[in-house]
């Protein structure tokens, strides 16, 4: 049973398949409209959305100026993994972008983990980008003087944190029109939303509406859809361009000073929302059999969109950390958050028009992107026949472009954004691990065919060693506190929202009241996570006031196994690193391939462990209905009987 749970579908019959117009025996049915004008603006499209417009104001926060080194880094590391998926799509010029991939290099199994990995992506990842269009519509909603609901604005979550907030802000006798946004909602929703029994109904309906519009026009045609992106794409990268031009002038340098607040571990705090920011350039590759000449076109189209977005991404944060300084970013829409501070509230409201179109757009491109894996899992036999239904006047894969719009519409009623966001970045990682992994796989056999595109070669024997052999002399003298600390698993101060989350109201209420005598007149409110994150920005200043809180040392700190585990998943990391360097030493590895996997399996590293968890349990679901159904209704298991 092993061998043929790792049984592998044929290069070389996908090529002469799709040279032919066939695509795994099925004729393909799909328009071949796409160009690489379209694909890069896909491309734009699927990176430029919730990132630039938000998850960049906390990583600011965190890194300073210096956040734009990290955009650099970041992109490194996506381009290593974009040049593997640019190389699989010259190779393999059909529908499933990583899913077929893995087919090829590693067989069924792998190929169908990866496949369901990419549903965190795609669908769950959608969930994500509904909840924060949400957000910004009903802002713009505001801008006109329409005020929907609280019940109808927001899921039940958020509703009641946002409640929470506001009774805090109202017992320490805050004005209601001072309170945040988030708290006005919230209080909204849980004051006046009708009840169903004991049940209140709580809903986002704005985040179901859009995915709905979304699934249409995803449903109507590939050629509707492509106009619409390109419309989008133009309009926001018009609007993100005049951004920069116009908050140049006001850019004052001495907020560039020091360039690295935080030191470059404050930089690197910023990893995940930086790399969410880049979630999206593969999703073009999922388009293959609908591009003119996929072999020639999608390497450039994603080439071109990922050094388009770095270039946008690294002057966009200059110009934020230069019109304000950084320590006031940690906002939900930085964007519109400086120029509304330099009262220029008509720039402020386009942003938040620019930020509405800007996440639309990523909603279709990822709307277009699921169905197709899921059409290409049915034509293989791992998924029921329906799924590869094409329907005869649209020419879209009409079943699956349905069955997404529920599975993204109907939880975004309900769900919190933040759980979901964990789940696509590890999702997302694991897809590119495989992708660069299926690259140093198929560049030694000779006997696989070329596509048009290939990685560039540098034999990684000698190279990848001596960077190892570097990265260890940097850990033990430049870095030698944090990482004698990590071998001997010494206790740790825990942070400002840990620590926070660990208290009950009593507790809370005592500490914030011990702070204010502390420190009278510091803190402008009585939010408790917020004074003591404003003290972590000194940590000599910040252990002193931890150490003399009146709680127990375990709530302080963090020791023993509760400290290790969450060192898992980066000491299976190192052991992996050390697998691969005498990988690379005896097969000589191509380096770009290798450097991209390597990238990618430490940002997996940084996330906690319960993201591992859960992105285990999604696995063990996967697997499941693999065995169940897939197995046995493979089209490979078939041949063979």
């Amino acid at each position: 049973m092993s061998s043929s749970l790792f049984r592998k579908k044929s290069l070389d019959k996908i090529t002469s398949d799709a040279a032919a117009g066939i695509s795994d025996s099925h004729a393909s049915g799909l328009k071949k409209v796409l160009g690489v004008k379209d694909l890069t603006f896909m491309g734009i499209a699927a990176v430029i959305g919730a990132g630039i417009f938000s998850t960049i104001g906390s990583a600011a926060y965190n890194g300073g100026p210096g956040i734009a080194i990290l955009f650099v880094i970041t992109a490194i590391t996506c381009g290593f993994s974009a040049l593997c998926y640019a190389e699989f799509a010259s190779r393999i010029p059909i529908s499933g972008s990583a899913y077929t991939y893995a087919y090829v290099s590693f067989g069924e199994v792998v190929a169908w983990i990866i496949g369901w990995a990419l549903i965190l992506e795609y669908a769950i990842g959608n969930i994500v980008v509904a909840i924060s269009w949400s957000g910004y519509f009903n802002n713009l909603l505001e801008g006109f003087h329409i005020h929907l609901p609280g019940w109808l604005a927001t899921n039940a979550s958020n509703a009641q944190l946002g409640y929470e907030e506001a009774v805090k802000a109202l017992a320490a006798g805050e004005a209601p029109e001072t309170m945040t946004k988030h708290a006005k909602l919230g209080y909204d929703a849980i004051m006046n939303a009708p009840m169903i029994g004991t049940w209140k109904v709580i809903l986002n309906v704005p985040a179901f509406f859009i995915v709905m519009l979304i699934t249409w026009l995803a449903y109507i045609g590939i050629k509707e859809s492509k106009r619409s992106t390109n419309i989008m794409v133009i309009f926001k990268l018009a609007v993100i361009v005049g951004i920069i031009i116009v908050g140049f002038f006001y850019v004052d340098t001495n907020n560039w000073t020091p360039f690295l607040p935080n030191g470059f571990g404050g930089v690197l705090a910023g990893v995940s929302a930086v790399f969410y920011a880049y979630i999206g350039f593969d999703a073009i590759s999922t388009t293959a059999e609908e591009c003119k000449d996929p072999q020639r076109d999608l390497p450039k189209g994603m080439m071109y969109s990922l050094l388009i977005c770095t270039v946008l991404y690294i002057l966009v944060a200059l110009v934020l950390t230069g019109m304000v300084h950084y320590s006031e970013l940690k906002v939900d829409d930085p964007l519109a958050y400086v120029f509304d501070k330099l009262n220029m509230n008509k720039i402020g409201y386009l942003i938040s028009v620019s930020a509405v179109v800007a996440t639309t757009s990523v909603l279709l491109v990822f709307q277009m992107g699921q169905p197709r894996i899921w059409m290409s899992m049915s034509r293989d036999g791992l998924l029921p026949k329906k799924f590869a239904q094409v329907h005869p006047k649209y020419q879209t894969p009409s079943f699956s472009t349905i069955v997404t719009g529920l599975l993204v519409g109907i939880p975004s009623l309900f769900i919190s954004s933040g759980f979901m966001t964990d789940l696509t970045s590890i999702g997302t990682l694991f897809a590119f691990v495989l992708v660069c992994a299926g690259v140093l796989v198929l560049q030694n056999k000779p006997d696989v065919p070329r596509g048009k595109f290939k990685t560039p070669y540098i034999n990684s024997k000698y190279i990848f060693s001596l960077l190892l052999l570097l990265g260890v002399i940097l850990a033990f003298t430049v870095n030698k506190k944090a990482t004698m600390d990590f071998i001997s698993n010494e206790k740790q101060i825990n942070s400002p929202s840990t620590l926070v989350t660990s208290l009950n109201e009593s507790q809370i209420k005592d500490i914030s009241t011990h702070l204010q005598e502390q420190f009278k007149g510091k803190f402008e409110n009585n939010d408790l996570e917020q004074n003591l994150s404003q003290l972590a920005e000194d940590e000599t200043v910040y252990k002193q006031v931890v150490d003399n809180l009146p709680i127990d040392n375990s709530l302080k700190y963090e020791s023993g196994f509760t400290l290790f585990k969450h060192k898992i998943p980066m000491w299976i990391f190192l052991i992996v690193l050390i697998g691969l360097a005498i990988w690379s030493w005896k097969e000589n590895l191509s380096l770009i391939p290798l450097l991209g996997l390597v990238c990618c399996l430490y940002m997996m590293a940084e996330l906690s462990v319960w993201n591992w968890l859960y992105f285990t349990c999604w696995l063990i679901i996967g697997l499941t209905i693999y065995f169940g159904f897939s197995y046995k209704n493979s089209n490979l298991n078939k041949i063979k009987m």
